[in-house]
């Protein structure tokens, strides 16, 4: 089997798209699989990381800041066409993966004219809007929430869940806990402002209580935080830029302050930790909010609102450590919307529609 595996753009659409990956070569030793990218996006970085191919499109999304910008879109949008063709034509792929971003229109968009058959893996209950074009185009669609029919062609989803990262699934095997009390803040890959400077506020309390926080900020706050960290004089505190080893982040930590995307709510509901979600506000139609909702209406994390972080994050992160039986409530309720075999699921789409 030849797969390529397309899109990319933030960790949510890349790590997906890896666990993907790795379950089809793990079923299939002798796969041949290949990535397409956006240039100089992440997934230039990590895939490699991953020991996978990768090829760079130099594409970019619509610029609402500078219309200026958009003047050499159409021409990138063509040279992604032609170069994506290019290199499905040299890979005679047996199936086309797409899993969001801006480099997964191109990929998917030719491999649909080519006859070579499509799969889209969405993650979020509100798609994007590569999916939402492609979706008419595409042979299947893997959706990982319900009521997704709003967007897509009824015959052509399959209930599937979002793919994790295989060691996240094993992550209490990883454990090495040296703390009574540790709290993970995560973002996501590339930060979350309010969330930065909430924690940035309040590192004191940190300090006095003795609590060990591990403070993934993101690539725009990392050196603030280092600033910040570094005239502590605590070992305790520790601020990173991003967490490779996520596995071991999650298994360590008895609190998790974290974002609501899509993928970060599938990790935490296998995971299984009590959680505070801050839903980013700049997603399209909120969909973040919703995702949290669907966690805090079932007594299964707390929401704080973005707008709200500064003044109620840490007091709502006081009042959860101190309260026993709402932390077992939440692990137990959260546990429950754990899904660890979505990759498989997949991998299983992609048999029955080449067969």
């Amino acid at each position: 089997m030849r797969v390529i595996i397309s899109g990319g753009g933030t960790g949510g659409h890349i790590f997906p798209a890896i666990a993907i990956a790795n379950a089809i070569k793990e079923k299939y030793v002798d796969c041949e699989i290949m990535f397409i990218g956006a240039r100089d996006r992440m997934e230039m970085q990590k895939v490699p990381e991953a020991g996978y191919k990768i090829e760079g499109l130099n594409i970019s999304g619509f610029n609402r800041q500078n219309m200026l910008k958009n003047f050499s879109l159409p021409f990138k949008l063509i040279g992604c066409l032609l170069k994506a063709k290019r290199i499905l034509r040299m890979f005679k792929p047996d199936v086309v993966i797409g899993v969001g971003g801006y480099a997964s229109a191109a990929a998917l968009y030719v491999a649909s004219s080519l006859h070579i058959p499509t799969i889209i893996q969405e993650q979020n209950s509100f798609p994007g809007i590569t999916n939402k074009i492609l979706a008419k185009r595409v042979n299947r669609i893997c959706v990982a929430y319900s009521g997704m029919d709003k967007w897509f062609p009824k015959g052509k989803i399959v209930m599937c869940g979002n793919p994790v990262r295989q060691s996240i699934s094993n992550s209490e095997a990883n454990s090495n806990k040296q703390y009574s009390k540790a709290i993970l803040v995560v973002g996501g890959s590339l930060g979350a402002l309010t969330i930065n400077e909430s924690i940035a506020r309040n590192l004191d309390f940190f300090v006095k209580n003795d609590m060990h926080l591990v403070w993934q900020t993101g690539k725009y706050y990392y050196e603030r935080a280092k600033q910040q960290t570094s005239s502590l004089n605590t070992d305790n505190i520790k601020a990173y830029e991003f967490i490779k080893e996520m596995d071991k982040a999650y298994a360590e930590a008895d609190y998790i302050i974290s974002r609501a995307g899509a993928l970060a709510i599938s990790e935490l509901a296998i995971v299984g930790k009590p959680v505070i979600l801050v839903p980013s506000p700049n997603v399209a139609e909120d969909h973040q909010t919703k995702n949290a909702m669907a966690l805090s209406t079932k007594d299964a994390a707390l929401l704080v609102a973005d707008s709200e972080a500064r003044a109620n994050l840490i007091p709502t992160l006081k009042n959860l450590i101190n309260n026993p039986v709402l932390c077992s409530t939440l692990k137990t309720n959260i546990a429950s919307f754990a899904v660890r075999d979505a990759d498989k699921k997949i991998v299983e789409q992609i048999e029955q529609y080449l067969k």
